[in-house]
C-alpha cells in the first residue's frame, strides 16, 4: 500500500485510476510534454495528474471502504498488458484527447471483476463505467482550445502507435487537483 488518506472537504471526486509500469510511462510522457511545450495543454500537469486509464469515477466515495477491497482485488491480480493502439477523443465540453488501448479480454475481465466487487460493496456505479458501456482510455490532453485539436491530434500521430507496457498498480484518488489516498500493485498473492 503507498499512502495514508484524510477526509478534503473540497473534493470534486474521487476516481479508481490503472498505473502504467515506468516503460510505457515515460513513452506516453512524452506526448504530455510536446503538448506542453508547444503551450496545447498542460491540464493535466497542472492538476498534478499521472497517467492513467480511469475504471471508476463518482463524486461521493467513501475511501475507508474501498481500501480492503483494493487490498484483495489487487492481490489477486497479474500485471496487465496494455497495448495503447488508437487515439481519440470525448465527446464533451472538456476536450479531452486520449490513447486508447486495444480492448483486449484481460483488460474487459479486469474492470468486470472490479465492478462486481465494487457492486458487491454496495457502491453505485455510474452507467458510463458499467462493463457494457466503459470506454478505457488514457487521457493525454484536456481542455484542448479547439483551434489546436488538429495540431494536438498531430503530436498524438508522432507517438509510433502501438505503444506496449504493463499496468501495474490500481488506486485511488481525490481531485482536483489530484491526490493519491492509497494504491496497490497488480501481485497475484493471494489465493482466490
Amino acid at each position: 500500500m503507498v499512502g495514508n488518506y484524510r477526509p478534503n472537504a473540497m473534493s470534486q471526486g474521487y476516481a479508481i485510476e490503472l498505473y502504467f509500469d515506468p516503460a510505457l510511462e515515460n513513452q506516453v510522457l512524452k506526448a504530455w510534454n510536446v503538448l506542453a511545450r508547444r503551450q496545447i495543454s498542460t491540464q493535466l500537469i497542472e492538476i498534478e495528474s499521472r497517467l492513467h486509464i480511469t475504471l471508476f469515477s463518482s463524486p461521493l466515495i467513501e475511501p475507508a471502504k474501498l481500501e480492503n477491497i483494493f487490498k484483495s482485488f489487487a492481490g489477486k491480480q497479474e500485471p496487465l498488458p496494455l497495448s495503447f493502439s488508437s487515439i481519440g477523443s470525448l465527446p464533451n465540453h472538456k476536450n479531452v484527447l486520449f490513447l486508447a488501448p486495444t480492448p483486449t479480454l484481460s483488460l474487459l475481465q479486469f474492470h468486470s471483476q472490479l465492478f462486481d466487487a465494487l457492486k458487491k460493496e454496495g457502491i453505485k456505479i455510474g452507467e458510463e463505467y458499467r462493463p457494457d458501456s466503459w470506454i478505457p482510455h488514457c487521457p493525454i490532453a484536456q481542455e484542448v482550445p479547439m483551434i489546436r485539436m488538429g495540431e494536438a491530434f498531430s503530436v498524438l500521430r508522432d507517438l509510433k502507435l502501438p505503444v506496449t507496457g504493463y499496468a501495474m498498480v490500481i488506486g485511488l484518488v481525490e481531485f482536483s487537483p489530484v491526490r493519491e489516498l492509497f494504491s496497490f500493485v497488480l501481485s497475484n498473492t493471494i489465493e482466490a
